[in-house]
């Protein structure tokens, strides 16, 4: 059976979980479950895209517009950045000269091992929420699981590879979520784990050079290796996904991103890893309930191979009608469709749309790497308080969200750099902050010379930086209830700007305009208003933070 032929199955409601092991190769032991253990809570939403078509963002979510995550797991521990669990075993790489520097070569040293080093010592959830909340979160997000398979919260499916039974022996999630509630802000979990069976074939791997050459990595390891080793007991398979034949190309380092809508000559995940990850993050959504579950895939997990990412979003809709008497829930996922972008929340990953999009949106970036690297902090490349407020300005003017990661080092803090950056972002949102929350997209999202060099969008996003930097030609507006915020990109040396968009007769605002204050100081600005634009004079004294000045305009 080809690729069509399974889709075709999938259209006509066949769980495609049923054919995967046809697809894959893989058999399961003898008496293994296959089907579906944990069921979908019934209500209006199926698992079917035509359903979930009937979704709407929930107004929290819409006027929250700035949240924090912490994208913080074992990865974080050695300090070199995103990705580490594959790349450690991509021979060459640097990422495999730092691991066998710094652990040893990965056929004795693989990434259980460096699960096992993580401890999360000084980890404060807290006080890391209290901060994130004082520097104008509105949402908090906190990784569930990353494509290394481990879970960070007490898994009841993946009973031995999670947070509580190794590495810190802590329950990250529930820690995490705690402090939200303590806090009052809404919570979400990213799920990223559903890759790991493509991701994690690196460690299958060996060195084809030097005196290691021809000695396979840790990744094909079973439970009936480990004695006398601190994993005896625990089979290393539960973790690593890896007893099945390599994808096609997978010895190209950069296959598994042309494979990542399981197509492409990826071997088909088996039913036993399907129904593990499905059952996994039901077992995630029952036990925490998220306001928000964050995936990192093409549009749902294990799309269009299975059903499962159907199921999953189905049953949290319908769990969150059940307890609050209203689809109170987001999901979100990448490369969605213009039908797919009405079943759920459109993410775009360290990039953003040139367009107002209807349905609300969200961008993902990070101030440095995904996961904590300590190259960044040395070279001091964080992104700047302005980069990331004039990043989130712009996605509002666009109907959409600034989901932002502040990295979080092995154990379980930020550095002073990081806390920094928080902070004076801070102080801009406790000034600003009106002209952000609550906020809908006005007529047109702005104007100025920026706009006019609008970067390409590809795949799930990577368009951000490319664009030329904003100044203070720059307009971005916003609304609320009668109100029109036009926030100003930089601090006009000539000392006034001119607002092509609001000139007298201008057709997107026809009436008369009575007053404009700076909101950051509540000064009531003069201004002058003729057919060629809105001309508006600023004070002599700069407000704090003054690469963004909104201006209310009423």
């Amino acid at each position: 059976m080809n690729r069509r032929q399974l889709i075709q199955k999938l259209a006509i409601g066949i769980p495609a979980v049923l054919l995967a092991d046809k697809l894959s190769g893989f058999q399961p032991a003898r008496g293994e479950r296959q089907e579906f253990i944990e069921k979908i809570i019934a209500g209006p939403f199926s698992p079917t895209w035509d359903s979930l078509t009937d979704y709407q963002a929930p107004d929290w979510f819409r006027d929250a517009k700035f949240g924090i995550w912490a994208h913080w797991g074992p990865q974080c521990q050695p300090e070199a950045g995103d990705w580490y669990a594959r790349e450690m075993y991509m021979e060459g790489s640097w990422k495999y000269k730092y691991h066998v520097e710094k652990y040893g070569h990965p056929s004795r040293f693989g990434f259980k091992d460096v699960i096992n080093t993580w401890k999360a010592e000084n980890w404060d959830p807290g006080s890391l929420v209290s901060l994130y909340k004082s520097a104008g979160a509105r949402y908090f997000m906190a990784l569930a699981n990353h494509h290394d398979n481990l879970d960070l919260y007490n898994s009841k499916y993946q009973k031995n590879w999670n947070s509580t039974k190794v590495g810190p022996k802590k329950d990250i999630i529930g820690g995490w979520a705690a402090a939200a509630k303590k806090h009052g802000l809404p919570f979400g979990v990213s799920v990223h784990a559903a890759h790991a069976w493509s991701w994690f074939e690196t460690s299958q791997r060996a060195d084809k050079n030097g005196s290691m050459a021809g000695v396979p990595y840790d990744g094909r390891l079973t439970k009936a290796d480990g004695g006398g080793n601190w994993w005896e007991g625990l089979d290393p398979q539960e973790l690593y996904a890896q007893n099945h034949p390599l994808s096609r190309n997978s010895l190209d380092n950069n296959a598994v991103h042309r494979q990542w809508d399981w197509g492409n000559g990826v071997t088909p995940p088996s039913s036993t890893y399907i129904n593990r990850f499905y059952n996994r993050t039901i077992d995630l959504i029952d036990r925490y309930h998220p306001d928000m579950v964050y995936f990192d895939d093409s549009q749902l997990p294990l799309w269009p191979v299975s059903d499962a990412g159907l199921k999953i979003a189905a049953h949290l809709y319908n769990k969150s009608i059940r307890d609050k008497g209203r689809l109170d829930a987001v999901i979100t996922g990448k490369i969605l469709n213009q039908m797919q972008r009405k079943a759920m929340v459109w993410d775009i990953e360290r990039g953003q749309s040139n367009n107002i999009e209807p349905p609300p949106w969200q961008t993902d970036t990070c101030i440095g790497d995904w996961h904590y690297d300590r190259g960044i902090y040395d070279r001091k490349g964080y992104k700047t308080a302005k980069t990331i407020i004039h990043t989130l300005i712009d996605v509002v003017s666009k109907n959409g969200n600034l989901m932002l990661n502040i990295p979080v080092r092995g154990d379980g803090t930020i550095d002073e750099l990081e806390r920094g950056t928080v902070e004076e972002i801070g102080v801009w949102m406790k000034a600003n902050g009106e002209s952000i929350y609550g906020t809908r997209p006005w007529k047109i999202f702005g104007e100025g010379p920026a706009q006019q060099v609008s970067p390409v969008l590809n795949a799930q996003g990577f368009n951000e930086g490319k664009g030329k930097a904003f100044n203070s030609q720059d307009i971005r507006f916003a609304i609320k209830e009668k109100e029109l915020f036009a926030t100003v990109m930089g601090w006009p040396e000539e000392g006034w700007v001119v607002i092509s968009s609001l000139a007298e007769g201008a057709p997107e605002y026809p009436g008369k305009i009575n007053n404009i204050r700076l909101l950051a100081s509540g000064e009531n600005l003069r201004f002058e208003r003729t057919p060629r634009g809105l001309k508006v004079f600023f004070p002599a004294s700069l407000p704090q933070a003054f690469y963004a000045n909104a201006l209310r305009i009423n």
